[in-house]
């Protein structure tokens, strides 16, 4: 017996190649894109991890100021401390590689002691080139470059930014360190090159023998803004900010298996249906209803094994290619400059492996059901078979219930798993309540069509057999719904950032010399020029703004403190609600919403952990105050950002550095002529000032970060039109189904006066009345779906809000299509059904 059942699954997969091909198809796909998406992520993030360890290597401690630069007299009573056994100076900075075809890099640069660096971190100690001189490493303007930095460089000679001016280094080696450019120096070298004499921005500690190290902390009683951390927290704080980006992709990746659980199920429905005949006479001739069902399984277990083998293959080959391409970064921006090489995780590739086998299965439990469920004797005469009775929906209004408290709940671990958990509770409640809707709507619309003959038989049959109607559009309601959702949440995305732009980009032309915002410090325009700039003709007025990164909480990224004029917050700033009056003897700041999230402060409050931050800077070495008045959303910086408007920071610090200046042109102005006035100035201050110059008008920059952003998102609508695709396919294969086994209805429909004509016009408006339903319940769907992407998930993950928009139109054009392309799809599966053979069909029992 076992035999004939492995022979009977094996004739029907291999003598119908393109209905398992298609359930394959699926299940590939699925396991394909989410196995990608892990070998990515984890790819990066080991590179990562592995880049900043042998960079920061591994001391006992690391001593590091919460915003940048510290006097290197620290270092000295460190170093001679007695509990210290090693202590290692670094002074490491971020700033800009200039090639030889103009374009300008991010680069690292890192000051260390040659004395001692071997023993903290061996990966930093510089080895001199082939037959050069050894005392290279102690020589000024002398650079030791990575793997990834030799690559960039032709030629024995480097130039690094500063400012408006390109310092020139010559390479006298390389570093064994790998990860993003890097170029390693003397720190008295970097110091002098960089104009960072007397200052530090870390000191690794390795402690003697049996030294206590909190006992040591505790003792060392470090200055303000000194902290002690972890050689791997760098790592981990990249690790945790990314989490919640890889986790999203990761679920949307996922979203391609869920729905091709619908296809396995559509091409197991069909299948079945097809064999009805033959498993009726396998049950006549003994094998029992679990034995029919446990065959239907095995077929789909088999459809999944293939898909997921095949999908494990695919994944790795997509993320090969996505890595040498993209970098490990997926437009993330959390690995910046890390190429990093595949690594292969046997237990990921089991663990998406056994998903896709397990999405299989269960997209072929209600096939299998239905085949253990036959009526034998009424199916050998092949009278069809009706599928299993229908339930209550009281069960689908409890689980659309609990999804709506679900995302009430909060993230856990910086994750809405809730959220998810949310999504898929509401799309199993409002698939499961099909039946229910089908009777509602269509109870109320037959008595309206008794007199129209076709359309009333097209209604009739949606509504006697709605449990066949639910199961037939249950596909196209999950990926309609997932479509529907995932367009909602683009369009309110998108317009709440076209809406944030308007707001943050108010000048008519931006300047800027730092390509981004790491290298703030090094890439910098000064007073000097920013003063000279507002005097050109043409310029009507000039504003500036200075970048600094504070580290607020050793355990969390840093946060971007952000100099610029805030003469009137609600104008100058995106804010989520009106500003708060400011109590006398506090400084306002504006924090963004992901520091409201991160660091736990709110409007009202004073902010004591900036104060602390900001306090080695402040000129006097007072400790200023500062007090929460407003909350504004930033959709740029997802490690918070906090705003201080310009003059109350320079009179803090004494900093009148800026990285941006915007300028606002004079009525009838030529901003060319501006541009050009502004290169003269910035070659008359620096010899190469002019070439590191970078112009924007407001409109191009808006411009191109929408553009940006609609290419990030490309992938959702590709991943909506497969998810619909295969949802009409399950259409497809239901009526294909259903219509082999009503042969002879539609023969006894022939015999009773009608033609093929308008038999497949009932089958088209059966198809109609389908689809409408599942287009409203999938309409419906996506919306409470949206809400929770739009109001649980995007906070919770990325910690920024966004306001609702529902794009109308293209969602009621996306309803009609699926209309459309399923009343065409039942047409057509109901072509073969309803000719001659269907005549026949009636005289089979004559």
């Amino acid at each position: 017996m076992l035999s004939l059942l492995r022979t009977f699954s094996w004739q029907e997969l291999r003598h119908h190649p393109w209905r398992s091909a298609a359930g394959v198809l699926a299940v590939l796909l699925g396991v394909a894109l989410s196995f990608s998406v892990q070998l990515i992520n984890a790819s990066a993030l080991s590179e990562f991890a592995g880049a900043v360890r042998s960079v920061n290597g591994q001391p006992d401690l690391e001593l590091r100021s919460a915003q940048g630069p510290f006097d290197e007299a620290l270092f000295g009573r460190i170093a001679t401390d007695p509990a210290v056994a090693v202590a290692s100076p670094v002074l490491e900075l971020s700033t800009l590689l200039a090639l030889a075809d103009g374009r300008r890099l991010p680069i690292r640069v890192v000051g260390v002691d040659a004395l001692v660096v071997s023993a903290v971190a061996p990966a930093l100690m510089p080895q001199p080139a082939a037959g050069g001189d050894r005392l290279a490493l102690l020589a000024p303007g002398t650079v030791f470059l990575n793997a990834a930095a030799q690559r960039l460089v032709a030629g024995a000679g480097v130039r690094l930014q500063s400012g408006l001016q390109l310092r020139d280094a010559s390479v006298g080696g390389s570093v064994a360190a790998g990860g993003a450019p890097l170029a390693v120096m003397d720190i008295g070298a970097a110091q002098e090159l960089f104009g960072r004499v007397g200052q530090l921005t870390r000191i690794d500690v390795r402690l003697a023998a049996g030294t206590d190290r909190e006992a040591w902390l505790r003792g060392l009683r470090l200055p303000p803004g000194i902290a002690a951390g972890q050689p791997g927290d760098a790592a981990e704080r990249v690790s945790n900010l990314s989490r919640a980006y890889r986790v999203n992709l990761t679920v949307l990746a996922l979203v391609a298996l869920f729905t091709g659980g619908f296809l396995v199920f559509s091409v197991l429905s069909l299948s079945v249906a097809r064999r009805s005949q033959q498993f009726a006479l396998l049950g006549v001739l003994g094998l029992t209803a679990r034995q029919r069902r446990a065959l239907v399984l095995a077929e789909s277990t088999l459809l999944g094994a293939a898909g997921s083998i095949a999908g494990i293959a695919l994944g790795t080959a997509l993320a090969s290619l996505a890595l040498k391409l993209l970098g490990g970064d997926l437009g993330g921006g959390y690995f910046p400059g890390v190429a990093p090489q595949l690594q292969w995780s046997t237990p990921a590739a089991l663990a998406y492996g056994l998903l896709g086998v397990a999405a299989a299965m269960a997209g072929g439990w209600w096939p299998a059901l239905a085949a253990s469920r036959l009526p034998l004797a009424q199916t050998l005469k092949g009278l069809g078979s009706p599928i299993a009775g229908g339930h209550g929906h009281g069960w689908s209004l409890l689980l659309m219930a609990a999804g709506g408290l679900l995302a009430l709940l909060p993230p856990i671990a910086g994750i809405p798993l809730a959220a998810y958990l949310s999504v898929g509770f509401l799309l199993v409640g409002g698939i499961t309540a099909l039946p229910w809707l089908v009777a509602l709507l269509y109870d109320r619309l037959a008595p309206l069509l008794a007199h129209r003959l076709l359309p009333l038989l097209a209604v009739e049959r949606a509504r006697r057999v709605r449990e066949s109607a639910a199961v037939a559009v249950s596909g196209v309601v999950a990926a309609l719904s997932l479509a529907v959702a995932l367009t909602v949440m683009v369009a309110s995305f998108r317009d709440s950032v076209a809406r944030w732009l308007d707001v943050v980009l108010p000048a008519d032309l931006y300047v800027r010399t730092a390509v981004s915002s790491a290298s703030a410090d090094s890439a910098y325009f000064t007073p000097e020029f920013v003063a000279a700039a507002a005097q050109l003709p043409g310029v009507q007025r000039v504003a500036t703004q200075r970048l600094r990164s504070l580290l607020l909480d050793p355990a969390l990224p840093a946060v971007a403190l952000i100099a610029r004029g805030i003469d009137d917050p609600a104008q100058a700033l995106p804010l989520v609600g009106a500003p708060l009056p400011v109590p006398p003897g506090v400084l306002p700041v504006y924090v963004s919403e992901a520091v409201v999230d991160l660091h736990g402060v709110h409007p009202g409050q004073e902010f004591a952990r900036l104060s602390d931050a900001l306090q080695p800077a402040v000129k006097d070495g007072s400790r200023p105050r500062f007090f929460v008045a407003g909350v504004w959303r930033d959709y740029v910086r997802q490690s918070g950002a906090v705003a201080i408007d310009r003059r109350a920071y320079q009179r803090l610090t004494g900093d009148l550095r800026a990285n941006d200046v915007q300028l606002w042109l004079a009525p009838g102005a030529d901003a060319g002529a501006v541009q050009q006035a502004l290169r003269e100035l910035a070659q008359r201050q620096a010899p190469d000032g002019a070439a590191l110059l970078e112009f924007a008008s407001a409109r191009e920059l808006r411009a191109t970060s929408l553009r940006i952003f609609d290419r990030s998102f490309a992938v959702t609508y590709w991943l909506q039109a497969v998810a619909i695709a295969i949802g009409l396919f399950g259409i497809a294969a239901s009526f294909s189904a259903q219509v082999l086994a009503r042969r002879k209805e539609f023969g006894l429909l022939a015999h009773l006066g009608l033609t093929r004509r308008q038999i497949l016009a009932v089958v088209a408006g059966e198809g109609a009345a389908w689809t409408v339903i599942g287009s409203l319940a999938g309409l419906a769907l996506g919306l409470a779906v949206s809400l929770v992407l739009v109001h649980v998930v995007n906070p919770q993950s990325f910690h920024w809000t966004m306001d609702l928009e529902v794009p109308w139109l293209r969602l009621a054009l996306l309803c009609l299509a699926v209309v459309a392309a399923g009343t065409a799809t039942a047409w057509l599966a109901g072509r073969a059904a309803a000719g001659r053979d269907a005549v026949l069909a009636v005289k089979e029992d004559w």
